[in-house]
């Protein structure tokens, strides 16, 4: 396959996953503390490396097209958090049997830190105090253990989603 078709398909694919994340979040937007996107993002750069940015700034793209861009503009930052540590993990030579609850406690420390991560840019666009935002980044910790045991939790099927798709792009090629 040239070089050009397998650029573009690849794009194809990684609008397609952002296009997922999208979904997967709008599903459980209704069910607070549950969403997907710690799972997406591990499996994602476990397989795609670098190019895992790829989807995660389409599904933040999206988000930005459906609630408005002025609230999505946290998410250029929050998700590097979880990204950097799989680019890191995903290093680690490990048996499955340890790597499994590894990714899920990395996963569950994305969703925990979600909030105070989000809340330097609230405080900025809302006006509040440094010690304001202390008190804003408390108040929602409730809702980031939420998010914490959901990723933890979803974080037992890392390693399934990232072989099925180390598999699929073996399969594509």
């Amino acid at each position: 396959m040239r070089s050009s078709t397998r650029r573009l398909r690849s794009l194809a694919v990684f609008a397609m996953l952002g296009a997922v994340m999208h979904a997967a979040q709008f599903a459980l937007q209704s069910v607070l503390g549950v969403q997907l996107m710690g799972l997406f993002i591990a499996a994602f750069t476990l397989v795609y490396r670098t190019r895992a940015l790829i989807p995660i700034y389409v599904w933040v793209l999206l988000h930005g097209a459906f609630y408005g861009f002025m609230f999505s503009i946290p998410y250029l930052y929050i998700w590097l958090l979880p990204w950097g540590l799989f680019m890191l993990a995903g290093k680690i030579k490990l048996p499955k049997k340890y790597l499994t609850p590894l990714y899920m406690i990395l996963s569950a420390l994305g969703g925990l830190t979600f909030g105070a991560l989000y809340a330097p840019f609230w405080a900025i666009t809302t006006g509040l105090s440094f010690k304001q935002m202390l008190l804003w980044i408390a108040a929602g910790f409730g809702t980031d253990i939420g998010y914490a045991i959901s990723n933890f939790a979803f974080g037992v099927l890392i390693i399934p989603l990232s072989e099925l798709l180390k598999k699929l792009e073996k399969d594509r090629y």
